[in-house]
């Protein structure tokens, strides 16, 4: 019963807020061409994804490799061009956007990327990797660029501030790398943050320290987070929402709480199945894993994306049919047949 007040509490909440990012029928296709001539066919990347970010919130999307997180990211950041549907940012289409426009919503929207040391120029130093993107967006001042790399530095837990910003990115640990990763993304005061796979790189030792340092930041900034990740042990740590992604679909959403403790679609049971636990008394939880691979996203199978790996699946509907979105307990929505 108290869980289920949080959860209602954590939905009206999010309901009065206002819509930074909505997508709205989202389609990324990516043409194969045969020799360099004609259109062999298209890899749907992103196939029909649709949902709202508020203010302020954070989200996870998850899903093993090849789903199609990376590419609704990168059309999320405007590195692709849809082929249908819109990305629309606190009112504005992103698609629709000039030189003018993109440069404004790439001062709005923060990066984190998964290799801290590969995102990290070598030749420069942490205060030049920080200063570059305070002078690219036109802050001329030099006093007020010092003071905000000061600031972000501190905010990522980098101290003493001084002894880091003459360093080189070979100079720092994995943790530090990823702690500069983090401060850059945040040193232009943007709304929204897209991290992806931030800590699959690090050790485990310090992997929870840069997610509450990531959730702490959110919470302090007022930021909006995209968190993408193939690891549900770790959404429980910094994501209000889950939405699980498969084959280029979104196939569930909901709370965090009500997926973890109720799971609805056989992929989700799946994925909780490869996840590692610590805990000794969950050793035997979820141990029915789907045979196969996932599906060729260009030449995906009718129906559910899912049939041929599901042991539930439904003959003569799951393999025919696309399911829509069901809605079996409230704000949890879920494409599978089994809940019509």
């Amino acid at each position: 019963m108290a869980e289920t007040q949080v959860v209602q509490t954590s939905e009206a909440k999010r309901d009065m807020r206002k819509v930074l990012l909505s997508i709205q029928n989202l389609r990324v296709w990516f043409e194969l061409r045969r020799f360099g001539f004609g259109v062999a066919g298209y890899v749907r990347a992103v196939d029909d994804v649709s949902f709202d970010l508020h203010e302020g919130e954070a989200i996870a999307v998850v899903g093993e490799s090849g789903c199609g997180k990376s590419s609704l990211m990168k059309t999320i950041l405007g590195l692709y061009r849809p082929r249908e549907g819109k990305v629309v940012f606190d009112g504005q289409v992103i698609g629709e956007m000039g030189r003018r426009g993109l440069n404004w919503y790439r001062a709005q929207v923060g990066y984190i990327q998964q290799d801290p040391y590969g995102a990290l120029p070598p030749f420069m130093s942490l205060q030049r990797i920080l200063d570059e993107p305070l002078l690219i967006g036109g802050l001329r001042n030099k006093k007020e660029r010092i003071r905000r790399i000061h600031k972000v530095l501190g905010e990522v837990k980098m101290h003493p501030v001084e002894d880091f910003l003459p360093k080189f990115p070979h100079m720092l640990s994995g943790g530090q790398q990823q702690r500069t990763v983090i401060a850059r993304a945040m040193i232009r005061e943007p709304k929204l943050i897209v991290a992806d796979e931030p800590v699959s790189m690090l050790d485990a030792s310090v992997r929870v320290e840069i997610l509450k340092l990531l959730r702490g930041l959110q919470e302090s900034h007022d930021l909006s987070f995209i968190y993408i990740t193939h690891d549900l042990s770790t959404v429980k740590y910094f994501s209000e929402r889950i939405f699980v992604m498969y084959a280029g679909k979104l196939v569930e959403k909901g709370p965090i709480g009500q997926i973890l403790r109720n799971p609805l679609h056989p992929y989700t049971f799946a994925l909780m199945a490869a996840t590692s636990d610590p805990d000794a008394k969950n050793a035997d939880t979820y141990k029915e894993v789907p045979p196969g691979e996932p599906p060729s996203l260009v030449k995906p199978p009718a129906g559910c994306r899912f049939h041929p790996r599901c042991a539930r699946a439904i003959a003569g509907l799951c393999d025919q049919q696309e399911p829509p979105e069901f809605e079996p307990e409230a704000n949890h929505q879920v494409q599978c047949w089994l809940y019509q």
